[in-house]
């Protein structure tokens, strides 16, 4: 092209080299784009090659799927994982001690779940606001659908387990704790003394306590509080202490975006004559939420993995189960498969999350990027 032809300021834009674009362009911009980062590259490719030929060895092609017992597992791959045993377990993995006859209750209740999260992550949705609603009410269908009575089998919380109660502990705890957290993180920044003062001491307490020492009060001495008697129910009381445990993090994270959002917004909001809560549900709250969202969504991952602290109490979630499972003399010594099978579990929950948090954040953008 005769470049000769065009006048200073007109010439058409061209796209970049090859070499500077696409897949060859990222590698030379991030890997190879000094000494050192070409010295770290290789030093990395040689820790994969190390590291993940032996892995997927052990994981799936020496592994044994199916065996009676670990022996038979050792007999059939001596240097690979036995999964047999988390195949054998999978059903108490899932459902703990639950009846088997009444698994259909959680079975359903978590086709319900997943019926509940597209209203609420999702915004281009038919019949949306029912949606919602339905979302709201969720949490109490699931409770009388796993608990029973009103004319379903009552079944005690002692035998829930497995990944079904770390589930309910973190479905409740992310539920209730995103609205209490906005109330205290409100309550902190207002300017009436009670109201402050409490929002202030509750935050500090638990910010200041560790979940594990609210479990134990939750166990063991919250009983001595009550009526001779009574009977508290432990699954109860945990949901309510991870709640509050998670909302004290919450409010801080959530006070933190409202402290982002600048003064003139409230008085716009108080030029147009809207009330306090309007102001705060049309303008300030929306805003700070979209700015919270990493935040909101880190603690939401941190509330979902202490869910794993209740073993400490007593109650089987998947640790509880598989530490019960190894004991057995059949299946001793396969604690590796049982961490491994655990962290695949937590990682694929929390790495979802995660995705979503970062989908949700591009989809709230409103600057104007280059």
């Amino acid at each position: 092209m005769n470049t000769a032809t065009y006048q200073p300021g007109e010439h058409p834009e061209l796209p970049p080299p090859v070499s500077e674009r696409g897949a060859l362009g990222w590698v030379r911009a991030h890997l190879l784009s000094s000494p050192f980062n070409i010295g770290l590259t290789l030093l990395s490719l040689w820790f994969l090659w190390w590291i993940v030929p032996p892995a997927i060895d052990w994981f799936f092609i020496d592994a044994a799927y199916t065996g009676a017992d670990r022996n038979a597992c050792r007999a059939t791959a001596p240097d690979g994982a036995c999964w047999a045993f988390v195949g054998e377990r999978l059903q108490l993995f899932t459902y703990g001690f639950y009846p088997a006859e009444e698994r259909w209750r959680v079975n359903l209740s978590f086709v319900l779940l997943c019926v509940a999260l597209v209203p609420v992550l999702f915004d281009h949705v038919p019949y949306r606001k029912a949606g919602l609603i339905y979302a709201a009410a969720f949490p109490f269908i699931a409770g009388w659908l796993l608990i029973g009575g009103f004319g379903l089998t009552p079944v005690p919380t002692d035998k829930f387990g497995g990944f079904m109660l770390t589930l309910v502990i973190g479905v409740t705890g992310i539920a209730f704790s995103l609205p209490i957290g906005i109330l205290l993180a409100l309550g902190r920044m207002s300017k009436l003394p009670i109201i402050h003062v409490f929002s202030v001491s509750f935050i500090e307490f638990i910010r200041g306590v560790p979940l594990i020492t609210l479990l134990f009060v939750a166990s063991t001495m919250l009983n001595y509080f009550l009526p001779p008697g009574s009977t508290f129910d432990l699954l109860l009381r945990v949901l309510i202490m991870v709640t509050l445990f998670a909302s004290g993090y919450m409010a801080e994270v959530i006070r933190g975006g409202l402290q982002a959002i600048p003064s003139g917004q409230s008085e716009a909001a108080d030029a147009l004559g809207l009330k306090y809560w309007q102001a705060m549900r049309l303008i300030v709250l929306p805003q700070a939420l979209r700015i919270s969202i990493p935040g909101i969504v880190n603690t939401f991952i941190g509330l979902y993995k202490d869910t794993t602290l209740v073993i400490i109490i007593g109650l089987l979630d998947p640790l509880g189960i598989g530490r019960a499972s190894v004991a057995d003399t059949k299946w001793a010594g396969l604690s590796t498969e049982l961490y491994v099978f655990v962290a695949v579990f937590f990682f694929v929950s929390c790495f979802a999350m995660s995705r979503y948090s970062l989908y949700l954040e591009r989809k709230l953008e409103t600057g104007h990027k280059r």
